[in-house]
């Protein structure tokens, strides 16, 4: 049986007049990376605050790890590891300085602070900067640095919230490839992205927010199911007959076609043999194509079917 490392249960959040979390319940099991998405507002952010016990709640109850959660659970805070959008460490300090100060709050035995210091300093690659101050890094080093100050102490419970904004591929592909490494060695993770990509890359489940309720939930092939748009057929086309457009049109599994600038776009849901049966009407009615091409549901066509929203690179 999955052990359950964070129990959300009917959490209400209201400001004033409005609801910013509408009794949204979520359940994250032990050794998951789990991606929380949603457009700017849905209540991402306050769902993380709530369960940090930095934002006091209106109704529900937030457990994690089988212990409710409240702003003097200290044993609990002890094992989570934050990792906020804004950069947060010290000017005056240098890139080992800082390390050692955030480790430090968790870890009073100092040879095991020092060897978790250094363990962090190699996990983020940032040994040639170690006497640097935060104002010489560059934007994706200082992601690093701020990577490495929320995961020194080694918690088991991780909160990624945008972490690879406004980094370099360098950087980002490091970062990412830390996160799973983080994973592999025991953390459990939430991850907040507007970088759909990443979110198919590293997480194992996703759960989808809208105006402050869970509206999807499940492994990215799951929810891709949950659209109508299985496949989507492009194929390029100098002329196609209004005749042979409906033909393509009754064909099984098509549920819209579109044709503009020489292209013709085919919308499937479900079949297997999509393609061969347009081609086949293609061919049958004598007619040349170019280049044809097909493509699968991303997790990007998911969210915007189910929110009618895209998600924009900017942090509510």
């Amino acid at each position: 049986m999955e052990n359950t490392v964070v129990k959300i249960k009917d959490l209400v959040k209201r400001y004033g007049d409005l609801i910013a979390l509408d009794h949204f319940s979520l359940e994250i099991n032990e050794g998951e990376i789990f991606g929380l998405l949603g457009p700017n507002g849905s209540g991402k952010t306050t769902t993380i605050n709530c369960l940090l016990s930095l934002l006091s709640f209106d109704k529900g109850r937030i457990e994690i790890f089988g212990k409710e959660m409240t702003p003097v659970s200290y044993d609990i805070k002890k094992e989570i590891g934050i990792i906020m959008q804004n950069v947060a460490v010290f000017d005056e300090l240098t890139v080992y300085e800082n390390i050692d100060y955030f480790c430090g709050l968790y870890i009073t035995d100092k040879e095991k602070r020092k060897k978790y210091v250094d363990d962090a300093v190699k996990f983020v690659g940032l040994e040639d900067f170690v006497k640097f101050y935060p104002k010489k890094l560059s934007g994706g080093l200082l992601r690093r640095l701020n990577i490495a100050c929320g995961i020194a102490h080694k918690p088991k419970l991780i909160i990624l919230d945008e972490p690879t904004v406004a980094v370099d591929p360098q950087s980002r592909n490091r970062i990412l490839e830390g996160i799973q490494e983080l994973n592999r060695d025991g953390a459990t993770i939430i991850y907040t992205s507007h970088y759909m990509e990443e979110v198919e890359q590293i997480c194992t489940r996703i759960a989808i927010m809208d105006k402050g309720r869970k509206v999807a939930e499940g492994t990215k092939d799951e929810l891709k199911r949950m659209i109508k748009n299985t496949e989507t057929i492009t194929i390029e086309i100098l002329e196609l007959p209004d005749n042979v457009l409906s033909d393509i049109s009754g064909i099984n599994h098509v549920y819209d076609t579109e044709y503009r600038d020489g292209k013709l776009s085919v919308y499937c849901s479900g079949g297997k043999h999509n393609l061969l049966r347009i081609l086949d009407v293609l061919q049958k009615n004598e007619l040349s194509f170019g280049r044809v091409y097909t493509e699968r549901p991303t997790l990007n066509d998911v969210f915007l079917e189910i929110t009618g929203t895209a998600l924009r690179d900017k942090e509510e």
